[in-house]
């Protein structure tokens, strides 16, 4: 299955609770008051967002009246697509040896799996990377994560349980620069946003990266659950104060119905997405490609 197709497939639910509501009005080639009033709400029980979904709808209505689009599921896609590649960002290794990206986000999003995932694709693009497993506090984390390095052919640093995940990056890096490793990703243990002194730790961790490797990390992953719609907002908010968060990963796209969130969540935070996780497969994730996903919304 092709990239466009799987983004499709992941996004049925959401595109299925859009049409419930008003899959007669996307043929259409203007809407009336009476018809802006039930797109609204279709995007709204999608989680796109009051201001959201005020500015898509605009900006698909512009399109409609400039005839830059043939219908409105047409001029919705082309809005979606728009805003969604104002700004955009690729989460792959940069020049730096080694590239230092951390992975971070709240418990149960899938951060270890991604990163796990994440590696194997370095991997067999041939650049050497090494997991670190900052994960010291969840039970088994380590565990499962040299279990997906033994799938990636990747080595893993790690230290013991309750061990300080500042201490454990330090020495990781550390390893990465000796043996020659083109890129590192950090697994960090997952943490309410509200915890202020588990983001100070994230912020820590920050900070030692720089110190082992001037100018690291070099990318920091903010890995958020689609599931859960706009409630993943206020977490996107929080954990962009602690650390310079460079873009977003979206995981479980293949399972929810408010991927409409999506767009209020990168149009709010101007912060792009790079990665988007749309299966169980260890390669079951796809750079994220804005027109695709529009595509996958609507059409």
């Amino acid at each position: 299955m092709n990239l466009w197709n799987r983004i499709r497939s992941g996004l049925t639910r959401t595109r299925e609770r859009i049409e419930a509501q008003v899959g007669a009005l996307l043929s259409r080639r203007t809407i009336d008051p009476a018809d802006r009033d039930r797109l609204e709400e279709a995007l709204l029980l999608a989680d796109v967002g009051p201001t959201m979904t005020d500015s898509l709808i605009d900006d698909a209505t512009k399109r409609l009246r400039s005839g830059a689009s043939p219908d409105l599921r047409a001029a919705l896609e082309a809005a979606a697509a728009a805003m969604l590649s104002e700004k955009t960002a690729r989460f792959e290794p940069g020049p730096e040896r080694p590239w230092v990206a951390l992975l971070v986000g709240v418990n149960g999003v899938g951060k270890t799996t991604l990163a796990g995932k994440l590696a194997r694709r370095f991997q067999q693009d041939g650049h050497p990377t090494l997991l670190v497993a900052a994960d010291t506090f969840r039970a088994a984390a380590a565990e499962q994560l040299e279990v997906w390095a033994g799938r990636a052919g990747v080595a893993v640093i790690r230290a013991k349980d309750g061990s300080d995940p500042a201490a454990v990056v330090h020495d990781g890096l550390s390893a990465a620069r000796s043996r020659g490793m083109h890129a590192v990703l950090v697994d960090t243990a997952g943490r309410l946003q509200t915890k202020g002194n588990l983001m100070a730790e994230l912020e820590k961790m920050s900070r030692v990266c720089g110190r082992v490797i001037p100018g690291a990390p070099h990318h920091v992953l903010l890995v958020l659950d689609a599931t859960l719609g706009l409630n993943a907002l206020q977490q996107a908010r929080e954990f962009s104060k602690a650390v310079p968060v460079t873009s977003l990963a979206l995981t479980k796209l293949d399972g929810t119905a408010r991927g409409g969130a999506v767009l209020a969540i990168v149009s709010e935070l101007g912060l792009p997405v790079s990665v988007a996780g749309i299966g169980e497969g260890e390669d079951d994730w796809e750079p994220f490609d804005a027109e695709g996903f529009a595509r996958g919304l609507f059409g």
